[in-house]
């Protein structure tokens, strides 16, 4: 990857939405690519096992419109994380995110995510296979700390190892991963939130580019952890339930770029994408069922979360079905109107 290129990927690092398992998928991606075009979009962490011992290359699957877009992987064997890095890179991701935060139970049986944590020398490995694989910029997410890890004296060693390595680029969820006793869901609520020690990492590590993450809602939060000194803000769960109040101001408030298209505009401009999944033989809801949270916040929100849910139980459901819910959204929309201006 050429230097023009990273920096490219470095800009655009300013803002990004999680990797989140179930949630980030091709079409996720797709729709929130229309609400911000100059945010970092994550997929959905891939293992490394699942492409190299499984086969499974459309687990790689994107769409062009995406970008820019970077492949998360998970993983603890060197050789297979950089076989997977290199098939990763091939097919055009210009960053492959190595995960060192998930804390669930799959993921620990598999000696990987939050619990690399505690074995930084395999880590080291890891990476440094992973960047001799492929031109794509290697870059990793991870807690504070895991378990009785003490995160004032772990994380400082752990991101002069990750530094050391060459890695540029961390995104830092400030909590610790407590896995013993929490469930994945716990993990992303109940350990507390270390604002305050993200960016004394970012004052002791000035040459990395430090994202934070975690417990962030909303666009002004973000900004607020921009001027305090962080590299970039990435934001997961808020992006994904609410994301046009999330994503629709950050090209012109982060990024300096023109405001988006209105909701409704969105949601009419996502039916080509949908016309070409269903005559690919894919059903309604797969796409759909990421934008219930399209209108939070606005009229007719409740309405079209509803009806989106409805049209999605249904097996046959197609165009005609969506079409009608835009203009029922677009007749609320002017009574609403009418009734301000009245």
């Amino acid at each position: 990857m050429s230097g023009s290129d990273r920096e490219k990927l470095r800009q655009s690092a300013c803002f990004s939405v999680a990797p989140m398992m179930a949630w980030t998928d091709t079409h996720c991606r797709y729709f929130h690519r229309l609400i911000s075009k100059k945010s970092l979009l994550y997929t959905e962490m891939v293992t490394a096992p699942a492409l190299v011992l499984g086969g499974a290359i459309h687990l790689l699957d994107f769409n062009i419109e995406e970008y820019p877009v970077a492949l998360q992987l998970g993983g603890s064997d060197p050789v297979q994380l950089a076989q997977a890095a290199a098939l990763g890179a091939e097919r055009g991701y210009p960053e492959i995110n190595f995960n060192l935060g998930c804390p669930s139970d799959r993921v620990q049986s598999g000696s990987f995510g939050a619990v690399l944590m505690k074995e930084p020398d395999l880590v080291r490995q890891c990476l440094d296979k992973m960047q001799s694989a492929c031109d794509a910029e290697i870059t990793v997410k991870c807690r504070i700390g895991v378990d009785d890890q003490i995160p004032e004296k772990i994380l400082p060693s752990f991101l002069e190892m990750i530094e050391d390595s060459g890695i540029k680029r961390v995104a830092i969820h400030a909590r610790k991963a407590l896995l013993q006793g929490l469930s994945p869901k716990e993990n992303r609520d109940v350990p507390p939130l270390d604002y305050l020690l993200v960016r004394e990492m970012k004052k002791a590590f000035p040459g990395l580019h430090i994202s934070v993450n975690g417990g962030i809602k909303n666009l002004t939060e973000a900004k607020q952890h921009l001027s305090g000194g962080l590299d970039g803000v990435m934001i997961g769960r808020a992006a994904y339930h609410t994301p046009y109040a999330v994503l629709a101001s950050v090209d012109s408030e982060i990024f300096d770029d023109e405001y988006p298209p209105s909701a409704l505009e969105i949601g009419a401009a996502m039916t080509h994408y949908l016309e070409k999944h269903l005559k690919d033989g894919g059903r309604l809801h797969q796409v759909t069922r990421h934008m219930f949270g399209l209108f939070a916040g606005q009229p007719g929100a409740r309405h079209w979360r509803r009806r989106l849910s409805d049209i999605g139980s249904l097996r046959d459901a197609g165009m005609a079905d969506y079409f009608a819910l835009l203009e029922e959204i677009k007749s609320i929309t002017r009574f609403q109107t009418e009734l301000e201006t009245a």
